[in-house]
């Protein structure tokens, strides 16, 4: 089924509003059944392409596809079929010359917006759903590439001999891609014009006196007649001109008269009258252990080829040690030397924390996918913390012993492999903590420059500053305690322990503010802060053969 309309005319909200997938500031009325039953959709039941293209931009077609079969598909699967699975899908939309190309984005030159497109249509029907949205699937697509892509969609109804739903918001289809719908749903500012079969559309419009002219294509003819965006009048059939306005509501009311209208009330009503119950949501998925891996290795794959993700703060933390290690070479172990190493460290600490901020804007492209994909429950958000995580690892690893060799040898620090390992440890554990940090801020500020902004400001409270007015003190105790925040009290190991703790609720803090965020967003869509009119139209009333 097509669902068109001029541009705001709510074919992305209805489109959503079926799905879902409605902000939680709106309020829905009405019920969504799936052959008569309310039921919520969820995997192997649904997908939704978006109109936005969401990709990993390091992988090729080839990896983004097989990594999403392997996060979709069941255990039961084997490997060489999934790998076949998505192969076959790559094919069927056109995509097999580009198999090896890397997706591309910013700095990286790759695909083109069409093949993106198409990407991202592979990735949603591998499962084969038996429920398919798609928000403009043809945008960006010559007329060739649209139909070639349309057609192998629509070719999904009839695959492994079983009907599907398949629901696309599309903006001026050419002929040969209009006739592949067997339904037709055109909206005007909100309002269904006609709803019913796509061949019967043309009828309908002659019908309440606006035919379609010769040799022109009949989508383009019902997208012109009812955009007021550009008011003019329009000629009827009977050779009197009116105005768009009144041309829309010319529609909706022999809409609204038509047989075709009253037998979808008889309907809804009938099916109102009966008490299908609920049906429980199909869970036929990758094991959580499956998905984590599957995540970890994207992950890893995702951050070796992305420079800005680590390589750069390496280059940059390796160039800053080595001056630092210079600066401060060979301090001895005087008393004048106390006031050096403690500057040294602090400088280190605060330099390779702060330079954590740089990742940042790789971390909030991953959000996004991990956000498209989690809406269409690929995976959950503790199997993605968990995928970010053990692939950052080796990582943080690299970044915290090469620069700091020479930031801890060329001063002549604490001799020993004890003590270094434990300085090693402190900086991993300290750039881990604030990576966790940025996950935080990356779920709650989803924009580069707030959320770095609001990444440093979290991090610059977290520095005391209680030293104005204070006298100096001159137990060695004393100072450590005050001026280092080291407490002799206690080992070492207890400080370090305490960071690990720290990452570890960071980390599970950013899980209960997804789920939090889930949880409230059901719960505010119920509130009456705006409503939608979307459906007394297509009466949110769908049925899965």
């Amino acid at each position: 089924m097509a669902i068109m309309g001029p541009s705001g005319c709510g074919k992305s909200t209805l489109l959503d509003a079926l799905a879902g997938r409605l902000s939680s500031k709106t309020r829905q009325s009405g019920d969504i059944l799936i052959n008569g039953r309310k039921k919520t959709l969820a995997y192997g039941t649904s997908a939704y392409v978006t109109q936005d293209d969401t990709l990993i931009t390091t992988l090729t077609v080839s990896e983004a596809v097989y990594y999403s079969a392997q996060l979709q598909l069941p255990d039961s699967t084997s490997k060489s079929e999934k790998k076949e699975r998505a192969e076959m899908t790559i094919r069927e939309m056109g995509l097999q010359d580009a198999m090896n190309t890397r997706i591309g984005g910013w700095g990286c030159k790759g695909l083109s917006g069409g093949q993106k497109r198409r990407v991202s249509i592979c990735i949603e029907i591998l499962t084969h759903p038996k429920l398919l949205f798609l928000d403009e699937p043809t945008s960006g697509l010559d007329s060739a590439a649209s139909y070639h892509v349309m057609s192998g969609i629509a070719s999904l109804d009839q695959r492994d001999g079983s009907r599907r739903t398949i629901i696309a918001s599309i903006h001026q289809p050419s002929s040969e891609v209009f006739q592949l719908f067997s339904s037709l749903c055109l909206l005007s500012s909100g309002k269904t014009v006609y709803f019913g079969p796509a061949a019967r559309a043309n009828e309908f419009f002659t019908l309440c006196g606006f035919p379609c002219p010769t040799l022109q294509n009949p989508s383009d003819h019902f997208l012109k007649t009812i955009n007021k965006d550009f008011e003019k009048d329009i000629e009827q059939g009977s050779g009197g001109a009116i105005s768009t306005e009144e041309v829309i509501n010319t529609l909706i009311k022999s809409y609204k008269a038509s047989e075709s209208y009253q037998q979808v009330r008889r309907e809804i009503a009938e099916i109102s009258k009966k008490d299908y119950g609920a049906v429980e949501k199909e869970r036929n998925h990758a094991s959580f252990l499956t998905r984590s891996v599957v995540l970890t290795r994207r992950s890893f794959i995702n951050m070796f080829r992305d420079l800005g993700y680590y390589w750069l703060r390496l280059a940059i933390y390796v160039a800053l040690c080595l001056g630092l290690g210079t600066l401060y070479f060979d301090l001895g172990f005087t008393n004048e030397s106390i006031q050096a190493r403690g500057s040294l460290l602090m400088s280190i600490a605060s330099f390779l924390t702060f330079m954590a901020i740089g990742g940042f804007p790789s971390f909030v492209e991953d959000m996004k996918v991990f956000e498209r994909e989690r809406l269409n429950g690929h995976y959950g958000a503790a199997a993605f913390m968990m995928g970010n995580t053990l692939s950052a690892v080796p990582y943080l690893l690299i970044i915290s012993v090469i620069p700091g060799s020479p930031a801890y040898y060329l001063p002549g620090l604490q001799e020993g492999n004890e003590h270094f390992f434990y300085f090693v440890s402190v900086l991993f554990a300290c750039m881990m903590l604030v990576e966790s940090l940025m996950m935080i801020i990356a779920s709650l500020v989803p924009n580069y420059l707030m959320g770095i902004i609001a990444g440093a400001g979290v991090q610059g409270l977290t520095f005391p500053n209680n030293e104005v007015g204070e006298r100096p003190t001159i137990r060695g105790e004393e100072i450590l305690r005050n001026k280092w925040q080291v407490d002799m009290g206690h080992s070492k190991w207890v400080d370090l322990c305490i960071l690990l703790g720290m990452i570890a609720f960071y980390r599970i803090l950013f899980l209960v503010i997804i789920k939090t965020s889930e949880k409230l967003g059901k719960f505010l869509a119920m509130s009456p802060k705006q409503t939608i009119e979307v459906i007394e139209n297509l009466h949110q009333c769908m049925e899965i053969r």
